[in-house]
């Protein structure tokens, strides 16, 4: 069934899509959305420390005005990022707002340092080191043929090529979603054998206009553009029933990391109905 995280510090805000624990310095830390239950768009990405069952803010820490935090390793350097929210108004909708995906190199919990930028409107950037010295990254275009979101790839020879027009054209893995469905890319895994392991999120709007997100995974063959077929690997009843944002996200499981510990297991750690963060080795 899995387990609910606990929070504290954060006058009574809601704490989800979290990352999994990670390393800064000598700290194992979270970072987590942070979000008033009433509002939409108005989120702060926060690190936590955990003592005694409970993650507390750092003290000193940075906070983020950003959504979805998500950390990986490139070489050497800790790579941080999240979704940046602005207002891009239009005629009919005042308060519509734009996204994208920003990144930072991260030295130490003092020290971020703002490389890159993704394109306008789109999330689930990830980044992975490949064994030929490269980078793959997979990248989330909408609108058009791509609809709500699938799945695209390439591959950067370092950082510095971390730009609009490289993520732009990322070559689309077809057939992975129905018309009606889309989904991201959450984090990624380099296997022995070259391919990449991939954890995500697969989703879908019903006729009542409620959201249903689960956890997927496939692995994906950069050598010949190909992937396994998605699994579903989480659904929002392997976690306790708990609290929600609002009817619409009750089923939301959005995934973050999958842990693989030295005993064997395997844990997926996830934020759970927009509103609460939870984790599940008994996958």
């Amino acid at each position: 069934m899995g387990e609910k995280l606990q929070f504290s510090g954060v006058d009574g805000q809601d704490v989800y899509n979290i990352t999994a624990p990670f390393l800064i310095g000598n700290k194992t830390v979270i970072a987590g959305r942070v979000e008033k239950r009433e509002k939409l768009a108005d989120s702060q990405v926060m690190f936590f420390e955990e003592k005694d069952g409970v993650w507390s803010p750092i003290d000193g820490a940075p906070t983020f005005k950003l959504e979805d935090g998500f950390v990986t390793q490139i070489g050497d350097e800790t790579i941080f990022g999240g979704v940046e929210v602005y207002p891009s108004p239009v005629p009919d909708n005042p308060d519509e707002v734009g996204y994208r995906t920003v990144f930072y190199r991260e030295h130490d919990l003092s020290s971020f340092e703002k490389f890159a930028v993704g394109p306008d409107r789109m999330k689930d950037i990830r980044l992975v080191s490949l064994a030929n010295g490269h980078i793959g990254v997979f990248t989330r275009p909408q609108g058009g043929e791509n609809g709500n979101g699938k799945i695209g790839y390439l591959e950067i020879e370092s950082l510095k090529d971390l730009n609009d027009e490289n993520l732009l054209n990322a070559r689309i893995i077809e057939n992975q979603f129905a018309p009606e469905e889309w989904g991201g890319v959450n984090e990624l895994h380099l296997l022995e054998d070259g391919k990449i392991g991939v954890v995500g999120h697969i989703a879908y709007i019903d006729e009542q206009d409620i959201k249903h997100y689960y956890a997927m995974a496939f692995v994906y063959d950069p050598e010949t553009h190909l992937s396994s077929p998605i699994e579903i690997i989480a659904t929002r009843e392997n976690f306790p029933a708990g609290e929600e944002k609002n009817k619409k996200v009750a089923d939301i499981v959005f995934p973050s990391s999958l842990v693989f510990g030295k005993d064997g297991t395997v844990t997926l750690y996830a934020g759970l109905s927009d509103a609460e963060a939870g984790k599940n080795s008994s996958l």
